[in-house]
C-alpha cells in the first residue's frame, strides 16, 4: 500500500470516527439522500456531519468511487495529459510543461496524476497543475506563509492546497512562481 492510500485510509478511519458511522452507513445515507452530483453531496456531509471540505470530499470519493486516482489507474502520464489537455484545453499544455520544467530541477518527487490534473509529491503533496477552465491552468501550492501577492490567491483552511495561481499564458511562469514552487517543494520534505 502506498503512502497516499495509507494516507486515504487513515483519513477515511477519521472520518468514521468523527462522524460515529462506518464508511457503508455513510455510504448508505449518501445513497438515500437522493444527490447525485458530487458538489452536492460533499455540501450536504459538510452541513448534516460538520466536516471540512477535504474530509467531506474523500468521503464522497469513497463511496462513489470515484478519486481521481481511480480514473488514472494504469495509465502512463503522458496519456494522462493527453486526456487532461484535450480539445479546447490543448493550449494549456505548454503552460503546464514549462511549470513540470522548472519543478524538475528541485530534485526527486512522484506524479501522481489524477483524472483532472496532476499532483506532485514528496512525503506529502506540495503542488498540484492542470486547467481549471479553458483559458487558464492552476497551480495549487501546499506551503505555509509565503509572501502576499496578488498573484497568490489564499485558500480557506481545509482546501486541498493552501494556495493557488492562476496561469494564463507561459509567459507567467516565472522566478516568482519558481520560487513559491521550490518553498512548496522544500516544505514536503
Amino acid at each position: 500500500m502506498s503512502s497516499v492510500e495509507k494516507a486515504v485510509q487513515t483519513q477515511i478511519e477519521n472520518i468514521q470516527k468523527k462522524t460515529g458511522h462506518t464508511l457503508a452507513e455513510l455510504a448508505d445515507i449518501v445513497r438515500r439522500s437522493g444527490l447525485t452530483k458530487h458538489s452536492e453531496i460533499r455540501a450536504m456531509l459538510q452541513r448534516e456531519y460538520e466536516l471540512g471540505y477535504g474530509d467531506a470530499n474523500a468521503l464522497v470519493h469513497a463511496v462513489m468511487k470515484s478519486d481521481g486516482s481511480r480514473a488514472a489507474e494504469g495509465k502512463a502520464i503522458g496519456d494522462v495529459l493527453d486526456v487532461i489537455y484535450a480539445g479546447p484545453k490543448s493550449a494549456l499544455r505548454p503552460i503546464h510543461e514549462k511549470v513540470m520544467k522548472q519543478i524538475v530541477q528541485l530534485g526527486d518527487f512522484e506524479i501522481a496524476p489524477k483524472k483532472g490534473y496532476v499532483s506532485l509529491r514528496r512525503r506529502k503533496q506540495f503542488a498540484m497543475i492542470g486547467p481549471a477552465t479553458n483559458s487558464r491552468v492552476e497551480v495549487g501550492l501546499n506551503a505555509k506563509d509565503l509572501k502576499k501577492s496578488a498573484r497568490l490567491l489564499e485558500q480557506p483552511r481545509g482546501n486541498m492546497c493552501n494556495y493557488i495561481v492562476k496561469v494564463s499564458d507561459a509567459s507567467e511562469v516565472d522566478q516568482e512562481l519558481f520560487a513559491w514552487l521550490k518553498s512548496a517543494y522544500e516544505s514536503a520534505g
